[in-house]
């Protein structure tokens, strides 16, 4: 990544060139019958790569593609379901054991997807090209990013590995995740002038229940479309026995998990060249949880703050607007399609927590994070002779917050306080790509540049001098594929890419005088930088089989993390912490898949991954905690008339004592899990599935999920996965 120290003049050129295109629009191509040759079962199209429409196999690195019929294949309750199987992904969900004001473990739900060993706000997640929310913690407080998503209105979702910054700017190091929703045409298929369908689900991994319902409608030139989620649960289950009611317990703290997500979307086909489409949607979650692993084993006057109960409520909500406009004609000489997308969206964690302690009062705390994204988004295409050019603009303004309140501040602070400034961070960014046709070979060369901009406000901020930083970065991507035969294509990519700080990193001003401790601002933080190389070969032998090799390497500097600048500790001179720019860090490894489908309506696939990973400060290296150890997947799926029948299997490796920081850390042994599941058509339009996960009722842990934890805990039964769970459900298609 090359980082620009001037004011960003280059964007001011470039703006009018770019003007009023349009925001990336999901494709979807509707699954073919099980029937047809396999050659259309394998090659889904993915739009997150390239920012416009590619075979998945036509790009020069590696995409995972869920369209709708593999999303209502699984039926996932959350992203965490629904990637379990990938051999390179995982999503962090730890055991909630949080505290009312120390420790946050398990407190974010759902934290972030981890790609290829990098995860949090290192991944860029969009849905419907708008930017979730970032993850947030400080102190017991704790917010995760995936929960912000119901799987059920969902037509597709993609993995990008490797930096995605030339394609959509920030934050996307390790790749990202781009979802989109379901839309009026989703559902209005074959003619159709009306459609819906009712889904009704029972798991017994968390005794929850869901239920969905969308209807779509069209009439002239207009197609319009409503749905709503609601589901009810409780506490995950897991594998631990001790159902003592204080700090032992190894099983789960019972909790009431409710949420609910709506959505609308109207679509006006104004003429045969442009469109509109208005977007309106919003999720709401709620977690009730009696912390009984937060109650101390004994009380006496010698625990005067020993805990007697202590019970959290976390609330979550994501409202988003949108308004996009399409025009399109094909047979336009130099222009050929123009789409601008427009959006607002609001999201909010609040966790409060209600703590009776022994002799010592009684303490709240109620913590917030708040997050106001407003922000447009461009695209046009131009379509020449052996060429395709995308070229576009992205404009946002996040208006981030925090706020800490409650009784009985800790020595040395008031409430309320804020644990950063209020911060406008902007981003503006242009990109241009060029797809190259030439013979047997594709080049596709992009470059964007971004700038971006933090602004804290003083209101109400207490923690210190303001810091204010913007800074510029311009990052190119290459990629080559080589169709050297029918049956077989090199291909490669490099990528740099960035992730601007956040607010609280720039701006981290808190002080507790009596203990001897003060964090403050960094004005010269820089962001963290990626450069990422990928070789891999594609191959296929009669359509039937499909198979691919990679490698990669990808290398990372200015990684941000906070530390002791100066201070010995005393009131007089306390110690001064800081976030800065301090490590290196290197992930390289290989994978392997393969498909093949050795009849009509037999699919078999499989997938294995090695990556090792480490950080270096000061000159010395250790191993990066945030790699996953080998995985390998099998998977099987026979649809057979009315029946779909699947099977998975999915292996683990132990994770290695020289793969982790740490000589304390609980390391995770091996494991291997069955999944099953059949689907029963009972008759067109009415479907019933059952799932059974961890077949064989295996007992183990996920690495995502432990890492950190020591392995002396007393508790590590409690960080275990679930069980043997069953899942049933049934959908009706109108």
């Amino acid at each position: 990544m090359l980082l620009l120290r001037k004011t960003p003049l280059a964007l001011a050129l470039v703006a009018p060139f770019f003007a009023s295109s349009l925001a990336p629009q999901w494709a979807h191509a509707e699954p073919a019958p099980a029937v047809e040759p396999q050659a259309h079962r394998l090659r889904e199209i993915t739009v997150s790569a390239t920012r416009t429409e590619r075979a998945q196999d036509g790009v020069p690195n590696t995409v995972t593609v869920y369209d709708k019929k593999r999303l209502q294949q699984r039926e996932a309750r959350d992203l965490k379901d629904l990637l379990e199987g990938e051999v390179d992904l995982a999503v962090r969900a730890v055991a909630p054991r949080f505290s009312a004001a120390g420790a946050s473990t398990g407190r974010a739900g759902n934290e972030g997807i981890n790609i290829r060993g990098l995860e949090g706000n290192q991944v860029l997640m969009m849905i419907d090209g708008i930017r979730l929310p970032q993850s947030f913690s400080f102190g017991a407080f704790s917010s995760g990013r995936v929960d912000f998503v119901d799987p059920a209105v969902l037509a597709s979702a993609e993995v990008l590995r490797g930096p995605a910054s030339a394609q959509f700017g920030s934050d996307g190091l390790a790749g990202a995740l781009s979802l989109r929703t379901l839309a009026p045409e989703d559902l209005l298929t074959r003619g159709k002038t009306q459609a819906g369908f009712v889904t009704a689900s029972a798991l017994t991994v968390d005794r929850s229940s869901a239920l969905t319902g969308a209807f779509a409608g069209a009439s002239g030139a207009w197609q319009a479309l409503v749905m709503a989620t609601l589901r009810q649960g409780h506490e995950t289950r897991n594998q631990g026995d001790n159902d003592a009611a204080n700090s032992s317990r190894t099983r789960p703290n019972p909790s009431d998990i409710r949420s609910r997500s709506v959505m609308a979307k109207a679509n006006w086909q104004i003429d045969s060249q442009h469109r509109l489409q208005a977007t309106v949607d919003a999720r709401r979650r709620q977690v009730d949880t009696e912390v009984l692993s937060a109650r101390a084993t004994s009380l006496g006057p010698s625990t005067p703050t020993a805990v007697v109960d202590l019970d959290a409520q976390d609330r979550l909500e994501r409202t988003r607007l949108s308004l996009a406009h399409q025009w399109e004609n094909l047979n336009a000489d130099w222009l050929q399609s123009l789409k601008t997308q427009i959006y607002v969206q609001h999201s909010k964690t609040r966790q409060y927590a209600s703590e009776d302690r022994h002799i010592s009062p009684d303490r709240i705390r109620d913590g917030r994070y708040e997050e106001q994204l407003i922000g447009l988004s461009s695209q046009a295409q131009t379509q020449l002779s052996g060429h395709r050019l995308s070229y576009g603009i992205d404009l946002s303004r996040n208006r981030i917050s925090g706020l800490r309140d409650g009784t009985v501040p800790p020595a040395g602070e008031s409430f309320p306080s804020k644990p950063f400034p209020d911060t406008d961070y902007t981003l503006s960014g242009a990109f241009v790509q060029d797809e190259i046709e030439a013979g047997n070979f594709s080049l596709i060369p992009a470059l964007r540049f971004e700038h971006y901009a933090l602004k804290p406000k003083a209101a109400g901020y207490s923690g210190g001098a303001l810091v204010s930083l913007s800074d510029q970065a311009l990052t190119p991507r290459l990629g080559l594929i080589w169709r050297a035969s029918a049956g077989f294509a090199p291909y490669a990519q490099w990528a740099l890419g960035f992730r601007a700080p956040t607010p609280d990193q720039v701006n981290n001003g808190f002080a507790n005088p009596a203990q001897g401790y003060r964090s403050i601002g960094n004005a010269h933080l820089k962001a963290e930088h990626a450069n990422s190389l990928e070789l891999g070969l594609r191959g296929k032998l009669a359509e039937a089989l499909r198979w691919q090799l990679s490698a990669y390497e990808n290398r990372y500097r200015d990684f941000i993390g906070q530390e002791t600048v100066s201070g010995s500790g005393t009131p007089a001179d306390p110690l001064v912490f800081q976030y800065i720019n301090l490590a290196k860090a290197r992930i390289h490894g290989v994978e392997a898949r393969l498909m093949w489908q050795p009849i009509h309506g037999l699919q078999l696939s499989g997938a294995i991954a090695k990556a090792s990973g480490n950080t270096e400060r000061d000159g010395a290296s250790k191993p990066l905690d945030t790699v996953q150890p080998l995985r390998a997947n099998l998977a099987a799926r026979w649809e057979l008339g009315d029946w779909d029948l699947q099977a998975a299997w999915l292996h683990s490796a132990a994770k290695q004592a020289n793969a982790s920081s740490s000589a304390n850390n609980f390391l995770t042994p091996s494991f291997d899990v069955i999944d099953l599941g059949a689907a029963y058509r009972i008759q067109p339009g009415l479907r019933v599935f059952a799932y059974v996960s961890n077949l064989t009722d295996k007992k183990y842990w996920r690495w995502s999920d432990v890492r950190g934890i020591a392995a002396s805990s007393p508790v590590l039964d409690a960080y275990t996965a679930p069980g043997r769970q069953l899942q049933l459900s049934m959908r009706a298609d109108f």
